[in-house]
């Protein structure tokens, strides 16, 4: 497998030294993830300085990453077409320039990940798993009202932590509550204990924010991430350990969400976000009909109609990120990103079944990003962080397995019908 080696040049000093150090700032990506009530986030400037010390390290962009790469690079051209008209209009500038930062960091993640990989990987989530825990005890803290100004961190009687949107913010936690979950089947005690003790602050703040998405994708997650560890296990008891661990972390959950359900603001407010379709799903111009009515627009318009202005047609925004996608850069970008999604997550279930010294935590990763592209059908996501990292991890994660087993040097593409060794 060739390799391009960027940051290689003279100007460049690649060093041992600085693998520790870049290491810890992945760490602090992960970390400052958790806190984006303003804008620009400290994710984006400690994502670049991580950026800038990977540069002096050494990114190298192999062949595998290609199709990323092209993937990105056409849904941004095809937003920069559509933005044009519409340049002028306020926000459709700063949308543009999010949309290309997004793509960035899903690049930086899956060349940082290429090399190095157990490391690198282990200090982003344990960066990112950290925060969870961090914002879930203080999400519950406010919903509850027991600090000063409590109110600040809720929305509409919904906990949104250290977030804008409790919609956001129950998502970002859906790969921290998995992990944590994860780490409570590993059979030690301890492991069960500090499993537990993430798991259910970061499961109770899940519920605290009344997002429906939120909760059928922390499910769908899990349950795509467990059934994939009993499929690949090559342990009986292993996969014993699976199904016990189910039952009762089932069990336990449903009894402290029965808790948390007997007090009364949270009883009346689950039962009116229970409910499968609110009133803004249905009808004509509901969630939904607008779907059916944008998919018609964007067939008139194969540049799109701009970023942000789908609401000047209809009354919100699309609410789906591949309809997004289309009306904000035409036919280009919705074909794009449509492909980004469906070849990550063929080329995520592949290697899923690649037995490495991570795939515990792929699996996490996997299943909750396809629990995520789902939900990418019903809200935008095209400027959710979280999901451009796992994006760009499961890439990087992949491009490691192909190039340790060698079939990096016979192919491009990752797809094939090579037979991989059991351990590496």
């Amino acid at each position: 497998m060739s390799a391009i080696g960027i940051g290689e040049s003279p100007g460049f000093i690649r060093t041992a030294s600085l693998a520790g150090p870049a290491r810890a700032l992945l760490w602090l990506v992960g970390f400052s993830g958790g806190f984006v009530f303003i804008e620009p986030a400290p994710y984006e400037f400690v994502i670049a300085l991580a950026a800038l010390a990977f540069l002096i390290v050494g990114l190298p962009l192999r062949r595998t990453h290609l199709p990323l790469m092209f993937l990105l690079i056409a849904c941004n051209i095809g937003y920069m077409i559509g933005v044009v008209p519409v340049l002028s209009a306020e926000g459709t500038a700063t949308w543009t320039a999010v949309s290309s930062f997004m793509s960035v960091t899903t690049l930086f993640f899956a060349l940082a990940l290429g090399d190095d990989t157990g490391r690198r990987l282990e200090a982003l989530l344990k960066g990112y798993v950290a925060v969870a825990v961090v914002i879930s005890l203080f999400g519950i803290i406010t919903y509850f009202n027991l600090l000063p100004g409590s109110d600040t961190f809720m929305f509409a009687q919904r906990s949104r932590s250290t977030f804008k949107d409790p919609n956001v913010l129950g998502a970002f936690l859906v790969l921290p509550g998995v992990l944590a979950m994860q780490r409570m089947m590993m059979g030690r005690l301890r492991d069960f204990l500090v499993g537990a003790a993430m798991t259910f602050p970061i499961a109770v703040e899940v519920l605290l924010t009344f997002s429906r998405g939120a909760w059928a994708v922390f499910a769908a997650a899990a349950v795509i991430a467990l059934a994939l560890s009993f499929i690949t296990s090559a342990s009986g008891r292993e996969r014993l350990r699976i199904v016990t661990f189910s039952a009762i972390a089932t069990a336990v959950l449903g009894l402290l969400i029965a808790v948390i359900l007997s007090v009364p603001q949270v009883a009346s407010l689950f039962t009116e976000r229970a409910s499968l379709i609110q009133s803004y799903d249905s009808g004509r111009f509901g969630r939904f009909g607008r779907h059916l009515l944008g998919a018609e627009l964007a067939l008139d318009h194969p540049f799109g109609i701009g970023p942000l202005q789908f609401s000047k047609f209809f009354p919100e925004d699309p609410h789906n990120s591949f309809l997004d996608a289309f009306m904000a850069g035409g036919w280009l970008s919705g074909a794009a990103y449509f492909a980004l999604i469906l070849v990550t997550l063929l080329i995520g279930l592949r290697y899923a079944f690649v037995s490495t010294p991570w795939r515990a935590h792929y699996l996490a990763l996997y299943g909750s990003f396809v629990a995520l592209s789902g939900e990418s059908y019903v809200i935008d996501v095209q400027h959710w962080r979280h999901y451009f990292l796992i994006m760009g991890v499961l890439w990087g994660l992949a491009v490691a397995a192909a190039t340790a087993t060698g079939r990096s040097r016979h192919s491009v593409s990752p797809f094939g019908c090579a037979t991989y060794p059991q351990s590496l």
